[in-house]
């Protein structure tokens, strides 16, 4: 008994139907990213970020942009995952339903008529039967039931398209077990990179304990599942975080699921995720910093570079030294190198330490410097440290490194060796009694022509003169100018950015002249005084009286105020 034309055509229909349906949700992702099967994350990972700011909706207004964007992002969703991708190499389909061939849909050859085996073949490696290579084959068999009501001309039951295409098992059975041939080679992952990255998921929990205040940059890219430019963002910012591999760390936060972390920051997220670098540029404290750019790596990171930690001195070498009494609880250390500006890998270091240590950097191009030969140093790059005793010494000359991360890395190394030994030395001089018959410790200097100009030259933004005639003088301004000098007041001022203040004693006896050039009579009168001395300007304050040490720190203070 014939199957009526109508029967047939709907039947057509529905196929065709389901046929473009299929088509269109498995285009070949490979194909969409041109990229070949075995294709690195990394290159999967450019190829998407090329095209996705080629054909993005927000700049592609032609015809057709946001169906190919579209196609472009679900290729990636594919091949990003690893599962995903296993499957559609399998299977054709991501979720592991085994389908109709792997995107190409152009080629299979439909043939009815009852149970028969039909061989499908397709283009980009599929082939029939007996193919070579890495190739993989299909032959299913759609069976049906020639015995009820004359068969079905279509070979299966249409009732159970859905079914069978969708839910997994072959259609009917398959004569050889449903595919033959060898896998594809196991996908690679950005394991396999040379300095793999990871883009950490971030909560309150870890944003309070690993990245708060800690002195280390991040980049955090803020997003929700309905914002769109996530993968773009995502890809440019692992490209830039592997880049600065050391100095930049990455994470993500979910808005979605981390509503209260984002609020607390300010940070709320619209139609597109956001980017920030977290950095501490411009304070003690660290800031989220926006980033507005282009969304290309190269962009990314001159932006990331210009926020990294400025917790360094810029100095000319060739007028340098270790200043005396600014912030002398802490070790200094200086860092010589070829660069005309700080060193990235200086300027994330100086982050990490920040509250621990006091930064400087010069750059060297000759090292047979007169203070270089001082300091031993025969090669740079090259550190140089002065512990909290005052001991200049040479951490390591001729620093070789490969890269930033090794770079960042011996650094590290070297200052908390640096950093423990200097704990050490606090430690002894803690437990160390004092005994009342050693003579007091002569922290302030004692200035003469050979010394001037390290410890009251120009350099210098302030000078505290204590002037003495008699050697009890001397004792007493001695001992009130070291207390002084340790003082939270003067300790508390940013040395960075050129606030320091310099400490001396003077014979007036023997200086005469020297005090005659602020005064024509020399301060005869005065048995001991207290001179401020600002050198860049040439200008100067005297107190007269009774030098208590209330009264020296009032006078301190003032010409602290006064002058800056």
């Amino acid at each position: 008994m014939g199957i009526p034309i109508r029967s047939l055509l709907v039947a057509s229909l529905v196929l065709s139907s389901i046929a473009l349906h299929v088509a269109a949700k498995t285009l070949d992702p490979y194909k969409v990213l041109g990229v070949d099967k075995n294709a690195s994350q990394r290159d999967i990972k450019k190829a998407f970020h090329k095209l996705s700011l080629k054909y993005h909706p927000d700049k592609n207004k032609e015809k057709g942009a946001q169906q190919k964007f579209e196609e472009i992002n679900n290729a990636h969703e594919i091949l990003s995952d690893e599962e995903k991708r296993k499957n559609y190499d399998l299977y054709g389909d991501e979720k592991g339903n085994p389908g109709m061939g792997a995107g190409n849909f152009g080629s299979h050859d439909f043939t009815g008529g009852g149970p028969r085996t039909t061989y499908f073949s397709s283009g980009d490696g599929w082939q029939t039967m007996g193919g070579q290579g890495n190739s993989k084959t299909f032959s299913f068999s759609f069976g049906g039931n020639p015995g009820a009501g004359g068969g079905n001309p279509f070979g299966f039951d249409l009732g159970d398209v859905f079914s069978n295409m969708f839910a997994g098992g072959s259609m009917g059975g398959s004569q050889h077990g449903g595919f033959a041939g060898s896998g594809r080679p196991s996908a690679r992952t950005s394991s396999q990179h040379k300095n793999p990255v990871t883009i950490q998921e971030v909560t309150m929990q870890t944003f309070n304990k690993e990245i708060a205040d800690q002195g280390i940059t991040w980049l955090l890219l803020f997003y929700t599942q309905q914002a769109n430019g996530q993968f773009v963002l995502e890809s440019v910012l692992e490209d830039v975080a592997r880049s600065l591999d050391g100095a930049v760390r990455a994470g993500k936060v979910n808005c979605d699921n981390e509503k209260a972390l984002c609020k607390k920051n300010g940070v709320s997220v619209g139609k597109s995720a956001r980017l920030f670098i977290y950095s501490y540029s411009t304070a003690e404290k660290g800031s989220l910093h926006e980033y507005s750019g282009d969304s290309d790596a190269k962009s990314l990171k001159t932006f990331c570079q210009e926020h990294l930690p400025r917790f360094s001195r810029r100095v000319d070498i060739t007028q340098f030294n270790f200043p005396s009494n600014a912030l002398p609880n802490l070790p200094e250390v200086l860092l010589l190198s070829t660069k005309k500006d700080t060193p990235a890998m200086w300027r994330a270091v100086s982050g990490m330490f920040h509250s621990r240590l006091i930064f400087y950097d010069a750059e060297v191009q000759d090292v047979s410097l007169p203070l270089l030969k001082r300091f031993g140093v025969k090669n740079v790059p090259a550190l140089i440290g002065r512990t909290v005793n005052g001991e200049v010494q040479l951490l390591k000359d001729g620093i070789s490194v490969k890269d930033l991360r090794s770079g960042i890395k011996e650094l590290k190394t070297l200052l908390e060796s640096f950093e423990k030994k200097n704990k050490k030395l606090a430690s002894e001089q803690a437990k160390k009694p004092a005994k009342a018959s050693e003579p007091k410790e002569n922290k302030i200097p004692l200035l003469s022509a050979s010394n001037f100009e390290e410890t009251c030259g120009e350099k210098a933004p302030v000078c505290i003169i204590g002037v003495f005639k008699s050697n009890k003088a001397k004792e007493k301004l001695e001992s009130i100018l070291s207390e002084i000098s340790q003082k939270t007041l003067i300790r508390g001022q940013s040395y960075s950015s050129g606030n320091a203040i310099t400490y001396a004693l003077l014979d007036g006896n023997k200086q005469s002249a020297f005090l005659s050039s602020f005064d024509k009579s020399g301060y005869k009168s005065s048995d001991k005084l207290l001179l401020a001395y600002k050198p860049r300007r040439g200008r100067f304050a005297v107190y007269k009286g009774e030098v208590s040490m209330e009264e020296a720190e009032r006078f301190v203070v003032s010409i602290f105020l006064w002058l800056f």
